[in-house]
Protein backbone atom coordinates (compact mmCIF):
# COMPACT_ATOMS: atom_id res chain seq x y z
CA UNK A 1 0.00 0.00 0.00
CA UNK A 2 1.12 3.10 -0.58
CA UNK A 3 0.27 6.27 1.20
CA UNK A 4 -0.62 9.02 -1.19
CA UNK A 5 -3.52 11.10 0.65
CA UNK A 6 -1.88 14.09 2.65
CA UNK A 7 -1.74 17.27 1.89
CA UNK A 8 1.20 18.09 1.27
CA UNK A 9 1.46 21.50 3.10
CA UNK A 10 5.31 21.34 3.63
CA UNK A 11 5.29 21.54 -0.36
CA UNK A 12 3.42 24.51 -0.97
CA UNK A 13 3.01 26.29 -3.45
CA UNK A 14 3.21 23.30 -5.24
CA UNK A 15 1.16 21.37 -3.71
CA UNK A 16 -1.93 24.35 -3.65
CA UNK A 17 -2.31 22.84 -7.31
CA UNK A 18 -0.93 19.10 -7.34
CA UNK A 19 -0.99 16.29 -4.96
CA UNK A 20 1.89 15.39 -3.38
CA UNK A 21 1.80 12.15 -4.96
CA UNK A 22 2.56 14.17 -8.23
CA UNK A 23 5.82 16.17 -7.34
CA UNK A 24 8.16 15.58 -9.98
CA UNK A 25 11.64 14.25 -9.29
CA UNK A 26 14.60 13.44 -12.08
CA UNK A 27 12.08 13.61 -14.64
CA UNK A 28 9.08 11.11 -12.36
CA UNK A 29 6.38 11.64 -10.05
CA UNK A 30 7.12 10.44 -6.43
CA UNK A 31 4.01 7.91 -7.15
CA UNK A 32 5.74 6.61 -10.23
CA UNK A 33 9.23 6.12 -8.48
CA UNK A 34 7.62 4.21 -5.79
CA UNK A 35 5.14 2.25 -8.04
CA UNK A 36 8.47 0.97 -9.83
CA UNK A 37 10.28 0.10 -6.82
CA UNK A 38 7.52 -2.09 -5.64
CA UNK A 39 7.62 -3.36 -8.85
CA UNK A 40 11.49 -4.46 -9.24
CA UNK A 41 11.22 -5.91 -5.72
CA UNK A 42 8.26 -8.45 -6.70
CA UNK A 43 5.15 -6.48 -5.74
CA UNK A 44 2.31 -6.31 -8.35
CA UNK A 45 -1.14 -5.80 -6.24
CA UNK A 46 -1.28 -2.24 -5.45
CA UNK A 47 -2.98 -0.33 -2.85
CA UNK A 48 -3.17 3.60 -2.85
CA UNK A 49 -4.94 5.73 -0.74
CA UNK A 50 -5.77 9.68 -1.74
CA UNK A 51 -7.56 12.41 -0.20
CA UNK A 52 -5.61 15.71 -1.77
CA UNK A 53 -6.76 16.08 -4.99
CA UNK A 54 -7.62 12.49 -5.55
CA UNK A 55 -9.01 12.58 -8.89
CA UNK A 56 -5.67 14.22 -10.21
CA UNK A 57 -4.26 10.77 -9.05
CA UNK A 58 -7.11 8.46 -10.10
CA UNK A 59 -7.06 10.21 -13.85
CA UNK A 60 -3.10 9.27 -13.78
CA UNK A 61 -3.22 6.62 -12.82
CA UNK A 62 -5.58 5.74 -15.81
CA UNK A 63 -3.49 7.76 -18.45
CA UNK A 64 -0.17 5.73 -17.20
CA UNK A 65 -2.50 2.08 -17.41
CA UNK A 66 -2.19 2.05 -14.11
CA UNK A 67 1.62 0.66 -14.81
CA UNK A 68 0.70 -2.30 -15.75
CA UNK A 69 -0.04 -3.66 -12.37
CA UNK A 70 -3.20 -4.33 -10.28
CA UNK A 71 -3.78 -1.39 -8.56
CA UNK A 72 -6.56 -0.45 -6.46
CA UNK A 73 -7.38 3.08 -4.80
CA UNK A 74 -8.74 3.20 -1.67
CA UNK A 75 -10.80 6.60 -1.91
CA UNK A 76 -10.64 9.25 1.29
CA UNK A 77 -11.33 12.16 -0.44
CA UNK A 78 -14.36 12.98 1.66
CA UNK A 79 -12.05 12.44 4.92
CA UNK A 80 -8.53 12.27 5.55
CA UNK A 81 -7.81 9.35 7.68
CA UNK A 82 -4.44 9.41 8.87
CA UNK A 83 -1.81 6.61 8.49
CA UNK A 84 -3.79 4.46 10.53
CA UNK A 85 -6.83 5.20 9.64
CA UNK A 86 -6.17 4.47 5.95
CA UNK A 87 -4.95 1.30 6.40
CA UNK A 88 -8.16 0.55 8.28
CA UNK A 89 -10.77 1.77 5.48
CA UNK A 90 -8.25 -0.08 3.15
CA UNK A 91 -8.38 -3.41 4.92
CA UNK A 92 -11.18 -5.33 2.22
CA UNK A 93 -8.19 -4.51 -0.26
CA UNK A 94 -5.40 -5.30 1.96
CA UNK A 95 -6.55 -8.41 4.02
CA UNK A 96 -5.97 -11.63 1.86
CA UNK A 97 -4.13 -13.19 5.04
CA UNK A 98 -1.09 -12.51 3.84
CA UNK A 99 1.28 -9.60 5.30
CA UNK A 100 1.13 -6.56 3.24
CA UNK A 101 3.93 -3.80 2.74
CA UNK A 102 3.34 -0.02 3.85
CA UNK A 103 5.52 2.29 2.05
CA UNK A 104 5.12 6.41 2.17
CA UNK A 105 4.70 8.01 -1.50
CA UNK A 106 7.26 11.10 -0.32
CA UNK A 107 10.26 8.33 0.59
CA UNK A 108 13.06 7.92 -1.72
CA UNK A 109 15.20 5.30 -0.82
CA UNK A 110 17.70 2.32 -1.37
CA UNK A 111 16.11 -0.13 0.53
CA UNK A 112 15.76 -3.77 -0.38
CA UNK A 113 11.58 -4.28 -0.13
CA UNK A 114 11.58 -8.08 -1.00
CA UNK A 115 14.04 -8.88 1.66
CA UNK A 116 12.30 -6.55 4.24
CA UNK A 117 8.80 -8.82 3.31
CA UNK A 118 10.77 -12.41 3.39
CA UNK A 119 12.28 -10.97 6.99
CA UNK A 120 9.13 -10.46 8.14
CA UNK A 121 7.56 -13.71 6.98
CA UNK A 122 10.51 -15.92 8.87
CA UNK A 123 10.08 -13.92 12.06
CA UNK A 124 6.83 -13.96 14.73
CA UNK A 125 5.81 -10.61 14.71
CA UNK A 126 2.83 -8.78 13.77
CA UNK A 127 4.65 -6.35 11.78
CA UNK A 128 8.18 -5.54 11.02
CA UNK A 129 9.35 -1.39 10.68
CA UNK A 130 12.57 -0.73 8.90
CA UNK A 131 14.55 1.51 10.56
CA UNK A 132 18.40 3.46 10.46
CA UNK A 133 20.48 4.99 12.81
CA UNK A 134 19.73 8.44 11.33
CA UNK A 135 19.56 12.42 12.90
CA UNK A 136 16.31 12.64 13.16
CA UNK A 137 13.74 14.26 15.71
CA UNK A 138 11.75 11.66 16.64
CA UNK A 139 12.82 8.12 17.48
CA UNK A 140 11.48 4.52 17.76
CA UNK A 141 13.03 3.03 20.97
CA UNK A 142 13.43 -0.80 20.84
CA UNK A 143 15.11 -3.05 23.48
CA UNK A 144 17.75 -5.75 22.89
CA UNK A 145 15.21 -8.07 21.19
CA UNK A 146 14.76 -5.20 18.66
CA UNK A 147 11.22 -5.34 19.64
CA UNK A 148 9.49 -1.47 19.66
CA UNK A 149 8.70 -0.47 22.80
CA UNK A 150 8.35 3.48 23.37
CA UNK A 151 8.87 7.03 21.43
CA UNK A 152 10.96 10.23 21.70
CA UNK A 153 10.48 13.30 20.27
CA UNK A 154 13.81 14.80 20.88
CA UNK A 155 13.18 18.44 20.20
CA UNK A 156 10.33 18.54 23.18
CA UNK A 157 11.72 15.62 25.17
CA UNK A 158 8.04 13.98 25.38
CA UNK A 159 8.19 10.24 25.34
CA UNK A 160 5.53 7.57 24.89
CA UNK A 161 4.97 3.75 26.04
CA UNK A 162 2.32 1.70 27.52
CA UNK A 163 5.06 0.69 29.65
CA UNK A 164 4.67 2.04 33.91
CA UNK A 165 8.20 3.25 35.32
CA UNK A 166 9.42 3.52 31.22
CA UNK A 167 13.09 4.91 30.78
CA UNK A 168 13.69 5.98 27.50
CA UNK A 169 17.63 6.03 27.88
CA UNK A 170 16.95 2.38 28.81
CA UNK A 171 16.30 1.53 25.05
CA UNK A 172 18.15 1.75 21.56
CA UNK A 173 16.55 4.59 19.57
CA UNK A 174 15.91 4.24 15.61
CA UNK A 175 14.52 6.86 12.88
CA UNK A 176 11.92 5.26 11.17
CA UNK A 177 11.83 5.44 7.27
CA UNK A 178 8.11 5.30 6.48
CA UNK A 179 8.25 1.41 5.32
CA UNK A 180 7.44 -1.02 7.28
CA UNK A 181 5.24 -4.62 6.98
CA UNK A 182 2.22 -5.79 8.92
CA UNK A 183 0.83 -9.03 9.41
CA UNK A 184 -2.89 -9.08 9.10
CA UNK A 185 -3.32 -9.81 12.81
CA UNK A 186 -2.93 -6.14 13.31
CA UNK A 187 -6.74 -5.47 12.18
CA UNK A 188 -8.25 -6.84 14.91
CA UNK A 189 -6.41 -4.18 17.35
CA UNK A 190 -7.67 -1.48 15.02
CA UNK A 191 -11.53 -2.31 15.37
CA UNK A 192 -11.35 -0.63 18.99
CA UNK A 193 -9.72 2.32 17.22
CA UNK A 194 -11.55 5.55 15.13
CA UNK A 195 -11.93 5.88 11.66
CA UNK A 196 -9.09 8.59 11.79
CA UNK A 197 -5.61 7.71 13.93
CA UNK A 198 -1.92 8.09 13.28
CA UNK A 199 -0.25 4.45 12.63
CA UNK A 200 2.80 5.34 14.93
CA UNK A 201 -0.51 5.92 17.91
CA UNK A 202 -1.07 2.56 17.29
CA UNK A 203 2.12 0.87 17.41
CA UNK A 204 3.10 2.65 20.31
CA UNK A 205 -0.12 1.84 22.32
CA UNK A 206 -0.34 -1.72 21.64
CA UNK A 207 3.51 -2.23 21.48
CA UNK A 208 3.39 -4.33 24.83
CA UNK A 209 0.97 -6.61 23.37
CA UNK A 210 1.50 -7.34 20.12
CA UNK A 211 4.82 -7.93 18.80
CA UNK A 212 6.04 -4.73 16.62
CA UNK A 213 9.88 -5.89 15.62
CA UNK A 214 12.75 -3.29 13.99
CA UNK A 215 14.98 -4.15 10.83
CA UNK A 216 18.23 -2.23 11.10
CA UNK A 217 19.74 -1.11 7.62
CA UNK A 218 22.94 0.49 8.28
CA UNK A 219 23.22 0.98 4.74
CA UNK A 220 19.99 2.63 3.89
CA UNK A 221 20.52 5.78 2.18
CA UNK A 222 16.94 7.83 2.00
CA UNK A 223 15.30 11.18 1.51
CA UNK A 224 11.94 12.16 2.74
CA UNK A 225 11.07 14.16 -0.33
CA UNK A 226 8.21 16.33 2.18
CA UNK A 227 9.96 19.98 1.72
CA UNK A 228 10.70 22.47 -1.13
CA UNK A 229 14.62 21.61 -0.27
CA UNK A 230 14.64 18.06 -0.16
CA UNK A 231 13.22 17.85 -3.87
CA UNK A 232 16.62 19.24 -5.13
CA UNK A 233 18.39 16.74 -2.53
CA UNK A 234 16.47 13.98 -4.28
CA UNK A 235 17.34 15.08 -7.60
CA UNK A 236 20.81 14.76 -6.78
CA UNK A 237 20.30 11.43 -5.32
CA UNK A 238 18.58 9.57 -8.30
CA UNK A 239 21.24 11.10 -10.65
CA UNK A 240 24.19 9.35 -9.00
CA UNK A 241 21.94 6.06 -8.71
Amino acid sequence: MIFAAGLGTRLKPITDTKPKALVTVAGKTLLQHVIEKLAENGFHDIVINVHHFSEQIIQYLEANNRFGLSIAVSDETDKLLDTGGGIKKAKPLLDNGEPFLIHNVDILSNADLKGLYKKHLNQACDATLLVSNRKSSRYLLFDQEKRLQGWKNETTGEVKSPISDFHAEEYTPYAFSGIHVLSPSVFRKMDSFPDKFPIMDFYISKCNEMKFNAEIDANLHLIDVGKLNSIEEAERMMKQE
